[in-house]
């Protein structure tokens, strides 16, 4: 993948369907998008994509594998995989539902019988596990010859998951990861990962070696086509590390809180420690079609320093989804910040545009959200007709929405600093953060006799970028026309 900027995305949010996001970016952002990552298209029965019926097609609704490869021929895509889980609405699924344990996908899906030696676990056992749901993650499920059994269902009860101790799911990888190469993957993220491997008596999630043998077999089967991925996990910024350490590519989660409270207090010694030591082959992002995570920031952030940055982003309108494990101190704890980013900072425009300099001069390939794109403010409609929080973030822009927006102030300055970071040639280089005072943040790049610097100064929410141009003369980076560099 190329150092450059990539876009987020669902298939009917930025324009209607595929054509029309293909569209869109073609005609305005043709220069700031270099990479779309079209979070799930296929057919799904719940989870806004993330639970798959059905790999091997695309949503009539959204458009066709034609469509997606007429995006492949200009933008690097990524694709999502869902490694956890299916859909109980999966042909797999219910065929199994029909025959039970005569069906030939019957060791494919965790079943609890076969799982705890007492067919179901424990409160001890409960209390030990990573959940998303404050009861045990399973569902009851009624078989064609009506008997009932639990399935273990981490996440929403559409999505049921796998047992990767099973030849038969890992078949179902391989085949499918292959399919999805096949069809323009530039690369996969390799979504909930962390949940996939169950050892009995932990807390079923990140569990190592098992992770690690998991990961070198899927990285494996992509190495085929020499594909990279992209494991999805929030967790200890130091989990981050060690997959980096592995030599995995890395989401930047810790980011989004950190630039808040970097804003919010005014101070950056908490982020450029971070800058000091965050994994280099890393992708960044300030907002994705989650929320912020929180659980990402530990040890980095205080307590009292996260605990401000919860409060400041609710009184903009936020709300939150919820951690139920044992280690929410016996109870509940924010575990991600539900917000449009742009709303996140006040929708102060000098605020938005400092944090996105501060993430286009972070190491690593930045992402940008679909709203993020457009300084897309909170969709309290939408919340509230859907009823669901999570959709805070996730408006469904039409054409015509976008061709207004992008005459926004906000939003062409920046385009200009995308185009920046896209095209100014020394990202591939060296980072340094010369020393300045706690309100204010220098970070420096340098390769090849080219140099870029961003200052910023937090009081005043602004900041300047200069360059070298091919003169070596000290250029200041203008938001008020397009950036001009020719290769």
């Amino acid at each position: 993948m190329k150092n450059k900027i990539m876009l987020i995305t669902y298939s009917d949010s930025f324009g209607k369907n595929l054509k029309e996001l293909k569209q869109m970016v073609d005609t305005y952002f043709k220069r700031e998008i270099n990479g779309i990552h079209i979070l799930p298209f296929f057919p799904s029965s719940g989870d806004r994509g993330f639970a798959p019926i059905n790999y091997r097609e695309v949503d009539p609704q959204f458009g066709t594998w034609e469509d997606i490869q007429a995006l492949a021929e200009n933008y690097e895509l990524m694709f999502d995989f869902m490694i956890n889980h299916l859909s109980r609405r999966s042909p797999e699924f219910l065929d199994f539902l029909e025959k039970h344990d005569q069906s030939e996908y019957a060791d494919m899906f965790l079943r609890f019988k076969k799982f705890w030696p007492n067919g179901e676990p424990d409160q001890k056992q409960v209390d030990m596990l990573n959940k998303r749901k404050p009861c045990a993650p399973c569902e009851d499920i009624l078989f064609a010859d009506g008997t009932t059994e639990k399935i273990w269902c981490t996440f929403d009860n559409e999505q049921m998951d796998l047992n990767l101790e099973s030849e038969t799911a890992w078949r179902f990888v391989e085949k499918t990861l292959r399919f999805l190469m096949d069809q323009g993957a530039a690369m996969i993220r390799l979504d909930a990962f962390a949940f996939a491997t169950k050892k009995l008596n932990t807390s079923c999630f990140f569990i190592e070696p098992e992770m690690w043998d998991m990961m070198k077999r899927v990285q494996g089967i992509l190495d085929e086509k020499n594909i990279p991925m992209l494991p999805e996990i929030h967790d200890h910024y130091t989990i981050q590390q060690k997959i980096a350490d592995h030599g995995y590519t890395v989401y930047d989660f810790v980011l989004p809180v950190m630039v808040l409270h970097t804003l919010f207090s005014q101070n950056s010694r908490r982020l450029r420690h971070w800058l000091e030591i965050c994994p280099r082959d890393q992708h960044t992002t300030l907002d994705t079609h989650d929320g912020l995570g929180t659980v990402d920031v530990e040890d980095l952030l205080s307590e009292e320093e996260l605990q401000a940055v919860i409060d400041k982003t609710e009184e903009y309108g936020a709300n939150f989804k919820w951690d139920y494990s044992q280690k929410g101190h016996g109870g509940k704890r924010v575990y991600q910040i539900n917000c449009s980013y742009y709303s996140a900072v006040g929708e102060d425009d000098d605020s938005y545009l400092l944090s996105r300099a501060i993430q286009f001069f972070t190491p690593g390939v930045p992402q940008v959200y679909y709203m993020g794109l457009l300084a897309g403010e909170n969709d309290y409609e939408l919340m509230e007709r859907t009823q669901y929080d999570r959709n805070i973030s996730r408006h469904n822009y039409t054409v015509e929405e976008i061709e207004t927006l992008v005459e926004k102030p906000v939003v062409k300055k920046l385009c200009r600093l995308m185009q920046f970071r896209n095209e100014y040639p020394v990202f591939d280089g060296e980072m340094s953060l010369p020393d300045t005072d706690d309100s204010c943040l220098s970070i420096v790049w340098s390769c090849k006799g080219l140099e870029a610097r961003l200052d910023a100064r937090l009081k005043e929410k602004s900041f300047t970028i200069t360059y070298l141009d091919r003169m070596g003369e000290a250029v200041t980076l203008s938001l008020e026309e397009d950036f001009k560099w020719d290769e």
